[in-house]
This record gives structure tokens, sequence and C-alpha cells, in this order.
């Protein structure tokens, strides 16, 4: 199989093409891994591969099937995408889905449907869809993607083969953004791909508008804060993300990365040498890997908190505990 838009993550497309290839490919898969790894990507491609008509590796991305589905208007491949919220996905959707299933393909060998957010659906969505799950048509397949797989019931879970997405190298990340977006250097591209950990689609929405060079400020104004035992400050510079969770999460993310590199020593991948410096000369290595540890429990926190001024407090009074000030 051949990946044109999926980018990274070699193990997934290893067992995917000989899936594919073999004709084994299950009825249902489950793509998981945070928003912006290329989820949707991967199964976008996936569909592509089983409709295509050509004689080569497959997607050929030339047939009229592969560019109808490229195209998005292939009459046998379906999406539904909830907008992510809990419960946002709604039984009436998954029931629309079970009997749209039964109707025969209308051009391809298989029905596929891309259920994007299948995490945002709610216990009787879930239980709905596993009734199809376990006896689907012949033709059928299922794409789901999750953010996470512990966010599904666990018969749905048995019923699907589940594939984890990673974030690409800098390199590979920085390539594909500069590749897509002129305006954007290569060095830009590759320090935001490295402080959110590969996530291409994280790092391209940082860097849209300046918001990457605001987050490196904040960052630089946590260091500085943390470092004086500046408790205000601190305060002050977190009270600037009251209104967005996603930018809380992109500040932890890259404290991680700065921590990390006060940890490591040598060239900072983060490109933050100031801030470095003063966490190396303030704290000792035992206290960087109790603030690296605490930040990224703190992004795993970000992620599903939705009071944003309980998180604040929470991050200044946990980074204040880790570095003992």
């Amino acid at each position: 199989m051949v990946f044109t838009y999926f980018k990274g993550n070699q193990n997934v497309k290893d067992r995917v093409s000989s899936l594919v290839e073999s004709s084994r490919l299950p009825h249902a898969i489950l793509i998981e891994g945070e928003a912006g790894l290329g989820k949707k990507t991967l199964a976008r491609e996936i569909a592509c591969a089983l409709v295509c008509r050509g004689s080569g590796p497959k997607p050929c991305c030339s047939c009229a099937q592969c560019r109808k589905a490229l195209n998005r208007v292939h009459p046998d491949i379906f999406e539904y995408c909830a907008p992510g919220g809990a419960n946002s996905f709604h039984i009436d959707t998954v029931r629309e889905i079970i009997n749209d299933c039964y109707v025969i393909p209308n051009e391809a060998d298989y029905k596929i449907y891309i259920l994007g957010n299948a995490h945002c659906m709610n216990a009787s969505a879930q239980n709905a869809l596993l009734k199809i799950l376990e006896e689907p048509p012949a033709y059928a397949v299922f794409i789901l993607t999750a953010e996470n797989r512990s966010m599904m019931l666990e018969t749905i879970l048995s019923r699907v083969a589940t594939v984890s997405v990673q974030g690409v190298s800098p390199d590979e990340g920085a390539e594909y953004i500069t590749e897509h977006n002129s305006e954007i250097s290569y060095d830009e591209a590759c320090s935001a791909v490295l402080t959110f950990g590969g996530n291409i689609g994280k790092a391209l929405e940082s860097l849209s508008g300046g918001r990457f060079e605001e987050m490196l400020s904040l960052a630089d104004g946590v260091c500085r804060g943390l470092t004086a035992g500046n408790e205000y400050e601190l305060l002050k510079t977190l009270s600037a993300l009251s209104s967005s969770r996603q930018d809380t999460a992109a500040l932890l993310n890259m404290l991680k990365t700065v921590f990390r590199d006060a940890l490591a020593g040598g060239e900072p991948l983060s490109g933050r040498k100031e801030s470095v410096k003063l966490l190396q000369r303030a704290f000792t290595r035992k206290k960087l890997l109790g603030l690296f540890t605490a930040a990224e429990s703190l992004y795993d926190m970000a992620l599903k908190n939705a009071n944003q001024q309980l998180m604040i407090t929470k991050i200044c009074y946990t980074l204040r505990e880790a570095a003992g000030r």
C-alpha cells in the first residue's frame, strides 16, 4: 500500500499495508491518537486503497475510483465526524449509518464508513454501533478514530483492530509543513514540531497567526517566575491562558521540552537558551526531573479539564511544589 499523505508511523504503515494487500483487513478498525496526528488522513488513505481499481500498488491515486475518493465524492465512502465535545456523536447518526449499511455498494466492492471522534459517542450510541459491528454485511468496513481507546466500551474494542498513531520526527514534520506553507521557515517548523511532540496538526495550528511565538514567550515567563520563586509573576503569566484549553496544553508541552533541555544539557532543542540556563542555575537535576514529570502530568490533565481558572491554579501550585518554592 502506498501512503501519500500520512506521515511517519512506519510500523502502522507496515501493519495496514500487510492487511490490505493480503485482503485480511478486518471489517472494523480503530485508529487512536491525539488530535492532529493524522488519524483521519490515515483513514482516508485506507478507504482510497479499498476502492482503488489500479493494477499496481494501491491506492494509485489516478484511477476513477481513487480520484472520486480523493475529491471526497465517492458514493461508497462516508464520513461522519463529531465536533469533539462529550456526547456530540449522536445515536441518531449511528442509526442512520446502520440503516444505510444494508444498502449494497454503488460502484466499489466495499462501503466504507469513517467515524471521526468516535470517543464522543455516549454509551447508548456505542451500544447501537456494536450491533452492526457484531454482524456487518460482508462489504462493510468501519474506520473509527478516537483520541484514546480507553474512551470506548470494552465491547466495542473487542470487535475492532486497534492501531495507535504517534508523532513524526522534527525533520519529517518540518519538511511537510514547509512544503505546504511557503511562508513558514524550516527552523520555525522544526521547532514547532519538536515542541508538540511530532504532532504536525498542532504545530501547524500554533504557527498560524504568530501563536507559536506567543506560547514560547509565555514559557519563558513561567521559567522566570519559577526560578525567582515569584508566585505573582507566575500567575500573571498563566492568566493569559484563561480562555483556551488548547493553549494551556500547548504551553505545558513547550515547558516539557524546556525542562527536558535543562536536564539533558548541550544545545537546547527548544531553542530557549536563556530559560534553560536560568533553570540549570536555579535547580538541581532532581528538581528539574520533578518539573518535567509535573509538566507531563499537567499536560494530560489540561486536555480533560474544562475549568481553565482551576487548571491555572493547579499548574501554578504543582510547578511551585515540584520546584520546592
